[in-house]
């Protein structure tokens, strides 16, 4: 993922900012515990995954599903994908695979939210074939959609098939100005739609740290440097906050500049949230490495 890129990472200030004191009032209403925790990547295809594909893999879907429990499914953002190819990568995944599929660029970054209702029925009746397989869908709005457009998101968001679990990730800056971001964080927990956060180096205003449901959905975007892990540990301890909290869901899906180390990126975090959790959740392996080791 190019977005949020700067040429030096050593320069950044990584350190998580402190919780928006609305996150606590929202997770302390979830009084059942963490039920769920996807990880995985942004892609599976084998030419950015470089070195994680056991050599002769017919099908990168499959294979990838042995080793991640979930995808952020970013290929559904340029191609609105028909039930039947949706049902084929369904039946490539076990049961206990997630996808998190884009909303199509369609509805997002070509008509701007403005008379979508077609497009949105024929995406969400894509996606509802994956069943108990779909984890939630989440709506990208391009860097230049302004909250001037408000009613716009509003719209959007009270239309919205209620059967269909989302999330909303907005870009421009204007967006995390208090009163603009209050009033759009207000929509969402009235509509139970979840608020993405992004953890990427040049764009710290969109690691807001406010929570508008009991689900985290977190993009990570790794600056394929050493304090790449570092980070990692500091969302672990965070999390573990949330989860004393009452957070319910954990989406967390790892992106890098250069995406081959996404996997490497994953599989410390989940061996690490493992031994935190007592979670048994599997350990991606390199397969030009073996297990990796850290």
């Amino acid at each position: 993922m190019k977005f949020g890129q700067v040429a030096d990472p050593s320069i950044i200030d990584f350190t998580l900012p402190k919780d928006h004191p609305k996150t606590k009032e929202i997770l302390e209403k979830n009084k059942n515990g963490l039920q769920n925790i996807s990880i995985g990547c942004a892609k599976w295809n084998k030419t950015d995954l470089k070195g994680f594909y056991p050599k002769g893999t017919k099908d990168e879907l499959t294979y990838y599903a042995t080793q991640f429990n979930s995808i952020e499914l970013n290929a559904t953002f340029y191609s609105l994908p028909s039930p039947e190819q949706v049902l084929t990568w369904k039946d490539k995944t076990p049961e206990s695979f997630k996808f998190f599929p884009k909303i199509t660029n369609t509805v997002s970054h070509f008509r701007r939210l403005i008379n979508v209702d077609d497009v949105v029925t024929q995406y969400a009746t894509s996606m509802l074939n994956f069943g108990d397989q779909l984890g939630m869908v989440f709506l990208q709005l391009h860097d230049n959609f302004k909250p001037k457009d408000f009613d716009r998101v509003e719209k959007f968001v009270k239309s919205w098939p209620r059967e269909i679990p989302l999330a909303i990730e907005v870009r421009s800056a204007e967006w995390f100005e208090e009163e603009n971001f209050d009033k759009f964080c207000q929509l969402l927990g009235e509509n139970n739609i979840t608020n993405i956060i992004v953890d990427t180096a040049g764009r710290r205003d969109m690691l807001h740290m406010r929570l508008t449901t009991d689900s985290a959905f977190i993009r990570y975007v790794g600056a394929n440097a050493d304090s790449d892990y570092a980070r990692l540990d500091d969302w672990l301890e965070r999390i573990k906050i949330w989860k004393k909290e009452g957070l319910k869901n954990l989406y967390f899906f790892v992106h890098q500049n250069v995406e081959k180390a996404s996997p490497l990126l994953s599989a410390y975090f989940i061996e690490k949230l493992n031994a935190e959790f007592g979670t048994e959740i599997h350990i991606p392996v390199m397969a030009e490495e073996g297990k990796i080791k850290f």
